[in-house]
């Protein structure tokens, strides 16, 4: 009989424009297999957000190939020596898998391709990482140049159909019960809101990707207006690989809205943030720019009362309705709209004047598509001390954005406390004397705010 033929399965849980899968297919029976190496990533592994979806999307696969009489091979420790254990065992001829740009991943690639036949494979993303590279044959380090670079090689490759056959093996390998692995919180089960939210797998990925279809043309006006909430909410389904860009970009390629083009730049955000951390694998970790540490930041651990002001941003209860909102949306639901999102991290950065790696760390642990290049690019851009970034002393006003992009609805949903206030009270309930008794008072006043981040930031300077 043929040589069955392992599927390496990380963040790639579909069937369809899935390389590996389409290859393995082709060349004998298949075996999916996911292992789930808590130690590799170090500050890194799934958080509990993330290894809720996991566990949905691992179990919404395992249906779709259970139909197709296939499964998913679970094992649970160091990938490469149970992807090396599994091959001896089964006689495996080859390991397919979509390459994966974080640095674990890449020192496991390295060390397993020197073991076994390793085939790699692109498929999470519009280009391969290097790619496109600068007149000098550098690669980038700015998005906007590497964004015009990217879309003269447009468009991507062709996307792939699913396997016409799934082909199984002789006879399956021990695997791991799903449950368990205890990816689902139980005591307490916090996920309540995220199950309401959501529904996770490859099917749901497309059936959202239908509804975006008929959205996106209203995209680049609407994508500021957290109450109306016309964002794609593909962003977890891109991370676990639910779905590709390949397959967005090629469904979406006929159209001319300006709504389609702004998200377009966003597939290519994401394409951009794998190139800076094979740049910097460290970068969601450490800040690129020399001089921002103890000199500028407050640091929670030096002191209660600053590890009191960072609880209360986690919490939500800073004061700012539209921080607080976009807290608690990430509490409930595991995501959060996109500018109420650079809105929360500015504030903490500059108005808390906290290291931003207490909040990437925060959202690591509490977003659905926590994703290590997108977050820690995103991260670094806010506060400053990125490759490519926002200048620290560009400081965003909440109370105003508030205002401005119009989020009393979304306001109302997510600080219930606030239900009962009408326009404009609902955006600084202090400022107009109406500040209910069960919520509380700001923080630190925002003008206060700025100008202790500026002077901060003068004295980092030595100006």
């Amino acid at each position: 009989m043929t040589k069955p033929h392992i599927v390496w399965l990380r963040r790639d849980l579909r069937l369809a424009d899935q390389p590996a899968f389409f290859a393995a297919a082709q060349a004998g029976p298949v075996i999916p297999v996911y292992v789930l190496d808590d130690e590799a990533a170090g500050s890194h592994s799934y958080g509990g957000a993330s290894r809720w979806w996991l566990h949905h999307s691992l179990e919404s696969l395992g249906n779709t190939l259970g139909r197709r009489n296939a499964r998913i091979i679970l094992r649970r420790g160091d990938a490469v020596e149970e992807l090396t254990k599994l091959a001896e065992e089964t006689g495996a001829e080859a390991i397919h898998a979509i390459r994966h740009y974080e640095p674990w991943w890449r020192k496991a690639q390295g060390k397993l391709s020197d073991k076994l036949d390793l085939q790699l494979y692109d498929g999470n993303y519009l280009f391969p990482a290097g790619h496109v590279t600068t007149g000098s044959g550098n690669p980038y380090k700015i998005y906007t140049p590497f964004s015009k670079a990217i879309r003269e090689q447009m468009p991507p490759r062709d996307e792939l159909p699913e396997p016409e056959t799934l082909s199984s093996p002789g006879s399956w390998p021990d695997s791991d019960d799903l449950a368990d692995w205890n990816l689902l919180p139980t005591k307490p089960d916090w996920a309540g809101g995220m199950r309401d939210f959501w529904t996770v797998g490859e099917r749901a990925a497309h059936e959202r990707l239908d509804w975006w279809l008929d959205h996106v043309d209203d995209y680049d006006d609407a994508r500021n207006l957290p109450s109306k909430d016309k964002t794609s909410q593909m962003s977890p389904h891109l991370h676990f690989g639910e779905i590709s860009p390949v397959q967005i970009w090629h469904r979406f390629k006929d159209k001319r809205s300006a709504g389609w083009k702004t998200f377009e730049k966003e597939l290519i955000w994401r394409d951009y943030a794998q190139n800076v951390i094979c740049q910097f694998p460290a970068y969601p970790k450490e800040s690129y720019r020399d001089g921002y540490g103890e000199g500028l930041w407050r640091n929670p651990n030096r002191g209660h009362l600053i590890q009191d002001d960072l609880n209360a941003w986690q919490q939500g209860q800073t004061g700012y309705p539209i921080v607080d909102a976009g807290m608690r949306q990430l509490w409930q639901t595991g995501w959060m709209h996109n500018r109420v999102r650079m809105i929360c991290a500015s504030f903490l950065v500059k108005h808390l004047l906290i290291d931003w790696t207490h909040g990437e760390q925060w959202f690591w642990d509490t977003l659905v598509d926590a994703d290590y290049g997108s977050n820690g690019v995103n991260w670094q851009w806010v506060a400053g001390t990125g490759v490519d970034s926002n200048m620290f002393v560009r400081i965003m006003a909440p109370l105003s954005q508030s205002e401005k992009f119009d989020a009393a609805a979304y306001i109302r949903e997510y600080v219930p406390e606030l239900a009962d206030l009408d326009e404009p009270y609902i955006h600084d309930p202090e400022e107009h004397g109406c500040l209910p008794a069960d919520y509380p008072a700001k923080i630190i006043g925002h003008r206060e705010a700025r100008e202790r981040a500026l002077a901060a930031y003068r004295e980092m300077k030595g100006d």
